[in-house]
């Protein structure tokens, strides 16, 4: 496996790369994934059973490692990574954290790890509620962040909790699988082996964004949004959430320039809920207005915004009206333009939950607040532009998502006729004007 490590480094490494990079070198977050918690409050997509990983959640893990999977959609030759305890009750520190290049399974490449430092110090202990940054790691793999061996390759983030964690701050609907080792086992971030981290999990816990160092014209767009960006019902490890998609189809259009950043938790809404804690949480994660801060503006490199949002609000649970949807987006909208000057902001229709077998979903008072909402979105100006994700997954007839986009692709079965699966989010990611984003 090491032959295979030094032959894919060669392919990476012509006499080109030797090369500096030119000045103007900014930050641009690449991947990122809002947090929610604490662990296990979420809606989880395909989830492992994890007792024998977390037995209580209230005490968290105990002196373990995590080893997070995840997909850069643009690529730099220097990294970092954010850690965040936003939803912990107590101090949790990080501790031996490595980058490397992911293999298959928990095996990371052989000798792609490099050690992440914190103000040059292999530690950092983050308080309840606060976030931290690494110093730059350089990926000596990516050397030529244009090459065509790494689309689509991904990243291992590995790192060590001492100690006991406490209630864990994590992203539930991962859709993507990522892996820890047993309780007691102590500092496995180093080892590249599969081995040390036997434990599949399908959610992200503690990491919740990743910058890479970009040319100055290099930008990221964020999907803001529910379980509709969040990926329900495409396929665990598939990448082929509608902003998946989209990063694909960028990348085709204008090569390493524009990161896609998955801002989505599953069952979120616009206003509700009225309060958020790591003792009082909601499945949904706190409200869209409470953490646009936290998950998009406070982002690296962002340069538009695509928000899709409301169907939650309108269900059973939420039952919000249609005007406290729209204050609420207005006021996100001038958070953000405020926070961004010279963002550029798309609203996106919401797609149709009419005859949804989920009990909180499908009535007709919903839909009918919802046609209100995208009359609002469509017509208001308040957005720069507006991607028609409505008209992409409709059926006319009946009113409800096209019988194609219905069936489960994570998890088999008919589909709930609220999510799209893999064919609709395709279909929303191709209904996208991508000279919206042609600089």
């Amino acid at each position: 496996m090491r032959a295979l490590a030094r032959l894919f480094a060669l392919l990476l490494l012509p006499a080109a790369a030797l090369a500096a990079e030119p000045a103007g070198k900014h930050w641009v977050t690449s991947w990122a994934a809002s947090v929610q918690g604490p662990y296990p409050s979420g809606n989880p997509s395909a989830p492992p059973d994890l007792k024998l990983v977390i037995p209580a959640p209230e005490t968290g893990t105990r002196d373990q490692s995590f080893r997070m999977i995840v997909r850069p959609t643009v690529w730099g030759r220097e990294a970092r990574v954010r850690f965040s305890n936003a939803f912990g009750t107590r101090p949790v520190t990080f501790a031996d954290v490595h980058v490397g290049l992911h293999e298959a399974s928990s095996r990371v490449v052989p000798g792609t790890g490099r050690a992440a430092t914190f103000s040059g110090k292999p530690s950092v202990t983050v308080a309840p509620g606060q976030s931290v940054w690494s110093d730059p790691v350089k990926l000596a793999f990516a050397r030529i962040p244009d090459s065509a061996g790494l689309p689509g390759r991904k990243l291992a983030v590995s790192f060590h909790v001492p100690g006991e964690s406490g209630p864990l701050t994590w992203h539930a609907k991962a859709l993507q699988t990522s892996y820890l080792s047993a309780p007691g086992a102590g500092s496995k971030a180093g080892d590249e082996s599969e081995a040390a981290f036997p434990f599949p999990t399908t959610a992200w816990f503690f990491l919740d964004a990743l910058d890479m160092r970009m040319p100055e014209a290099a930008r990221a767009v964020v999907a803001f949004g529910d379980s509709i960006t969040d990926g329900t019902n495409s396929t665990l490890n598939g990448d082929d959430r509608w902003p998946d998609v989209l990063a694909r189809r960028l990348r085709a259009a204008y090569g390493n320039r524009v990161a896609v950043v998955n801002a989505g938790i599953g069952g979120n809404q616009v206003a509700g809920p009225a309060e958020y804690s790591p003792q009082k949480p909601f499945p949904g994660g706190p409200s869209a207005l409470s953490r646009i801060e936290r998950d998009v503006l406070s982002l690296s490199g962002v340069a538009a915004i695509i928000w899709l949002e409301s169907i939650n609000d309108f269900s059973k649970n939420g039952n919000a009206s249609v005007e406290t949807v729209i204050a609420g987006m207005r006021e996100g909208v001038a958070r953000a333009r405020a926070a961004l000057p010279g963002v550029k902001l798309i609203g996106a229709t919401q797609t149709t939950a009419l005859g949804a077998t989920n009990p909180s979903h499908g009535f007709p008072e919903q839909d009918e607040k919802r046609k209100a909402l995208n009359a609002f979105i469509r017509g208001s100006g308040i957005f720069d532009a507006v991607v028609d994700f409505d008209q992409a997954v409709l059926d006319p007839a009946s009113g409800q998502l096209k019988a194609e986009f219905v069936h489960n692709t994570t998890t088999g079965g008919e589909g709930d006729k609220l999510h799209p699966n893999r064919l609709g989010y395709a279909a929303m990611a191709n209904a996208i004007d991508l000279g919206l984003f042609r600089k």
